[in-house]
């Protein structure tokens, strides 16, 4: 069993900055990859980023040049650097981590005011 905590959400206007991080219960290298999806009211939840245990990473096209993900080994945590930020960024944010299994944090929230 596997726990994933993020933290770093809250309130922003349009145009901050935010920084998730994920800290998992366990080393992150055995892990396939590890991402962060987002789920805004009403709708699905979509990848937001990801980054495969080789180091590559890809992202959602409307977050490119805006958000960053970031694996931190020796601490077993992944960050997302989220740069001006737009009020379609508002959601819920999962840390996500599949090992075989696949393996979810509780979510936190973002709200970007415009």
């Amino acid at each position: 069993q596997v726990q994933l905590v993020e933290s770093g959400g809250g309130w922003v206007q349009a145009g901050g900055s935010l920084r998730l991080s994920c800290a998992a219960s366990r080393s992150i290298l055995g892990f396939v990859s590890m991402g962060w999806y987002r789920q805004a009211p009403g709708k699905q939840r979509e990848l937001v980023a990801s980054i495969l245990s080789g180091g590559r990473t890809s992202y959602l096209d409307s977050v490119k040049g805006r958000f960053t993900i970031s694996a931190a080994n020796a601490k077993n945590t992944i960050d997302l650097q989220m740069n001006n930020l737009k009020p379609e960024d508002t959601g819920v944010y999962y840390c996500n981590a599949e090992y075989g299994v696949s393996y979810w944090g509780q979510g936190t929230q973002v709200t970007v005011s415009s």
